[in-house]
């Protein structure tokens, strides 16, 4: 059955503490991938293996940004300027040093994870800022960068050759705040996957489009 508020099984709110577990458990895998994989494609996804880390490293920057402002912004994003290296890749607002390599990708990554954890954790609870997601609280920001780590790393650890199973309550704290319709009683990982696009369920086939609900609930 789907899960609810009031019928849902109960689940703990995302906390600032998930996502710097989810940030060191990628960045320790990803210190371990092969060098020459980093130009090929990650998963499902058109872009490469480098992309898609510096795309997830900018994820967890921007939403620090949206949280920073006195007034953060309800209706667009904090103007920060967004660019492309290339037509089909993705948009970003910093890079990565390319002559650093991979090691200092992961550096990268982990800074900008580093700064959301900060700003999720001294943040007021009733601070909202946009996404396109739904306007959001420090938790919902929290939720969301969860579910660009753990979703991410699924795509980088397919194009890299690497095996990645991220905990089971991580997924479900995902899934209770982001995916509250999602259903409920099966393996918290593989609903992730499929909530997002990635993967079929028994009886639900692979989703074409979706989208995450990063609303603040109260």
């Amino acid at each position: 059955m789907p899960r609810s508020a009031t019928t849902g099984p109960v689940v703990p709110p995302v906390t600032a503490d998930d996502v710097a577990l989810a940030v060191r458990l990628a960045a320790e895998l990803l210190r371990g991938a092969p060098e020459a994989g980093w130009g090929g494609k990650a998963g499902s996804l058109s872009w490469d293996c480098w992309e898609t880390a510096e795309h997830l490293a900018n994820d967890l920057l921007y939403y620090a940004v949206q949280l920073g402002p006195q007034t953060p912004p309800l209706d667009t994003h904090v103007p920060i300027a967004l660019s492309r290296r290339r037509p089909d890749g993705p948009t970003v607002f910093i890079h990565a040093d390319r002559d650093a390599g991979p090691a200092g990708l992961v550096q990268v990554l982990e800074a900008c994870g580093a700064l959301l954890v900060a700003m999720v954790r001294t943040t007021p609870s009733h601070v909202r800022a946009h996404h396109a997601a739904g306007v959001a609280d420090p938790e919902g920001f929290a939720a969301l960068a969860l579910q660009e780590t753990l979703v991410h790393m699924h795509d980088l650890a397919e194009g890299l050759g690497l095996a990645w199973t991220p905990p089971s309550d991580l997924c479900s704290r995902v899934l209770a705040r982001l995916f509250p319709e999602a259903p409920d009683g099966a393996d918290p990982w593989p609903t992730l996957l499929w909530a997002t696009g990635r993967a079929a369920l028994p009886g639900r086939p692979r989703l074409i489009t979706w989208r995450s609900d990063s609303t603040a609930r109260s």
